[in-house]
């Protein structure tokens, strides 16, 4: 077997941030760690490469295995390589942030992970350097979502302009004009509008919309123009 002779060997593992969207606020999921050190601290859901795996792979897994569901949502962010970043080994993490629906996924948290959601303004300090994860992540996101509609990823089949122009403004920690907002949704062409209204904020109510899934798959690029001055 032919070895790269005098080279050092790492861990290879992945973390990922998992964004979702409940009660008008943008929130993350968070476990919390099972072994030493800093255990029982929160942090990222994560696991080490397998050895006939892509981090890709690991990554699906270790989503799989919290939620027992797969098909998220889920982006490849950065490699983070610090060599004291593990405080037992030399460990490179790739990291990638995913967005789900809090309530389709609600029921199927493993209650063994102690997973548990967080306001991101009221989000814990976080074990080795998994806050910085969590600040790149929200600057990937941010920025991602100036250029494409992957916020649709956090909400419910049925949802109102007013709560995606509430998780737009999380996103982006800003206000926008709720006129300017509808008017610049609707153009894009990829929503259809429901005849039921949702009246719970309301006696008027706002209209249900819905994602049309094929125009969301061909034009992904319509959201270019929503917020144009967004940088990452």
């Amino acid at each position: 077997m032919i070895e790269y002779v005098n080279q050092p060997h790492y861990l290879v593992a992945v973390d990922c941030i998992v964004f979702g969207f409940d009660d008008g606020q943008l929130k993350i999921l968070l476990v919390k760690r099972g072994l030493e050190p800093e255990i029982n601290k929160w942090c990222l859901m994560g696991g080490f490469v397998g050895a006939e795996e892509t981090p890709d792979d690991a990554a699906n897994h270790v989503l799989k295995k919290l939620t027992g569901l797969e098909g998220v949502y889920l982006e490849q962010l950065r490699v983070y390589g610090e060599p004291k970043r593990d405080p037992i080994e030399r460990t490179l993490s790739v990291g990638y942030f995913a967005l789900i629906d809090i309530q389709k996924y609600k029921t199927q948290l493993i209650d063994n992970y102690q997973a548990e959601w967080f306001l991101i303004s009221d989000m814990p300090k976080l074990i080795f350097d998994h806050n910085k994860m969590v600040s790149d992540a929200r600057k990937a996101l941010r920025y991602k979502a100036s250029l494409h509609p992957i916020l649709f990823e956090m909400l419910p089949k049925k949802f109102t302009i007013p709560q995606l122009q509430t998780l737009f403004e999380q996103v982006n920690d800003t206000k926008v004009d709720t006129g300017n907002f509808s008017r610049k949704i609707t153009s894009t062409g990829l929503l259809i509008k429901l005849e039921e209204k949702d009246k719970s904020s309301s006696k008027k109510g706002a209209y249900y919309f819905k994602l049309d899934k094929k125009k969301y798959a061909a034009n992904f690029h319509t959201f270019l123009s929503l917020i144009p001055s967004l940088k990452p």
